[in-house]
């Protein structure tokens, strides 16, 4: 049977950072794509508010205010979505694929809060939404799960996936800054939004680990049973002391599965100096994933970025335009398994989750404290592997740093309540949990 060479007709919602790229990627690369892809990627409609915005850049294609005309656009194939946010973008997401058009999209909120209903449209009309430039921008970590690994059942992954938290992170632990400098920074080199709070406040990295866990384990998207925490309450001081006991703190996504359900968690984590995720540094990402047959792999780049996740878009492309005349039931599914073997399986609540903890504690200047403190701790089960206390000439308070073993968060919960009647403890006891990473796989 001859294969089919027409132009794959691409039509592109949103043309601002990503979206030019998208179409700079397809241009410079022209020539490359079509050996692989044995036709052309042609762009042929494209949605953008303000024209103005395309100055400078070759586009040879109609041009629209409305991403509505770009989606009813009869000849148009694959719709790229990659303008952001809920709405307009899943109704011109479920209208695309209603009108028997593919998507590929960049909208990792979008997809952590209506996947299921976006993947069961596409799925029940043979459609591809593809999905990798909306986990971490370069990084090919979908298609790592999904057929890289295909083999092998997925045991955890915990990933560096917000380049914003970890630029700031690593400021404060390189350049001794506190948290207001390095976001202040951070917004100055534009790795930072004005409102910075989907990155630092933990959104954006449980937007990605969320669908990462999907592909993962075969579950469905389940954005609202994800645990978020931020770094907002980190202080310069917490990164010494991590850095003094042999630790760097990353904001990290992770999702293990384990014999009662799966864990799906994002907070600040302690994590050994000595191990590859602690060298990741700026507005990098890394995803840290370790499988029965494989053991650890490791996938590093750059997670966000126009030119990078322009670079996932086009691969999406590239992989939709392959298979786009192949029969729906031979491409590889959505997230990784077969639609009708999803295995709804458990998110674990964090009182289930077990972890070694850092905690600290600020405590009145005076003889016994410790031993109140490690009482309360003894009576929930939780013991004490290291502390640090700094002595403060005339202060009334000091900060008391303890490691403590791995123990059921439930327990901490309950001895935390507990000391914090304690009239030696003044102010919130700041409890961070520590990842030892088995580094043999």
């Amino acid at each position: 049977m001859a294969l089919d060479t027409a132009p794959v007709r691409v039509g592109i919602l949103g043309m601002g950072t990503v979206g030019q790229g998208t179409v700079r990627v397809l241009q410079r690369n022209a020539d490359e794509i079509r050996r692989r892809v044995g036709r052309e990627l042609r762009i042929c409609h494209a949605a953008v508010r303000k024209p103005e915005r395309l100055h400078g850049l070759e586009l040879d294609a109609r041009v629209s205010a409305d991403p509505w005309a770009v989606v009813r656009d009869p000849d148009i194939d694959v719709v790229v979505e990659v303008m952001g946010g809920i709405d307009p973008a899943r109704a011109l997401t479920l209208a695309a694929l209603e009108s028997g058009k593919h998507v590929v999209t960049a909208n990792k909120a979008l997809l952590a809060l209506h996947g299921n209903e976006i993947f069961a449209a596409a799925q029940a009309r043979g459609l591809m939404v593809a999905f990798e430039a909306a986990v971490a921008g370069a990084i090919p970590i979908v298609k790592t799960i999904r057929e890289g690994l295909a083999g092998n059942r997925i045991q955890s992954l915990m990933g560096i996936i917000n380049g914003t938290s970890n630029y700031i992170l690593t400021q404060m632990y390189r350049e001794s800054w506190d948290f207001e400098r390095a976001l202040a920074a951070a917004q100055e080199l534009g790795y930072a939004e004005a409102d910075p709070s989907l990155d630092v406040d933990g959104g954006d990295a449980a937007h990605k680990i969320t669908l990462m866990a999907s592909v993962a384990f075969g579950i469905p998207v389940d954005f609202a049973h994800c645990h978020v925490e931020g770094i907002r309450h980190l202080q310069r001081q917490d990164v010494a002391f991590a850095a003094e006991l042999g630790y760097r703190i990353k904001l990290l996504g992770i999702t293990r599965r384990c014999d009662d359900g799966v864990e799906l968690r994002v907070h600040p984590t302690l994590i050994p100096a000595s191990h590859l995720l602690a060298s990741v540094e700026g507005p990098f990402n890394a995803i840290l994933v370790h499988s029965d047959a494989a053991g650890q792999s490791i996938c590093y780049g750059r997670g966000a970025g126009g030119d990078p996740t322009a670079s996932a878009v086009v691969a999406d492309l590239v992989d939709v335009a392959r298979t786009m005349t192949a029969d729906p039931s031979n491409r590889v599914p959505h997230l990784a398994f077969q639609a009708d073997a999803l295995t709804a399986l458990p998110l674990l609540p964090m009182a289930a989750v077990e972890s070694a903890y850092y905690l600290r504690i600020e405590a009145a200047n005076r003889p016994g404290v410790l031993a109140q403190v490690a009482a309360v701790l003894a009576a929930h089960g939780v013991s004490i592997e290291a502390l640090i206390q700094r002595e403060r000439l005339g202060a009334e308070t000091v900060p008391i740093v303890l490691v403590l073993h791995r123990c059921r968060e439930a327990d901490l919960d309950a001895a935390l309540v507990q000391m914090a009647q304690l009239p030696v403890i003044g102010g919130e006891v700041l409890r961070l949990r520590i990842e030892n990473i088995d580094q043999q796989g």
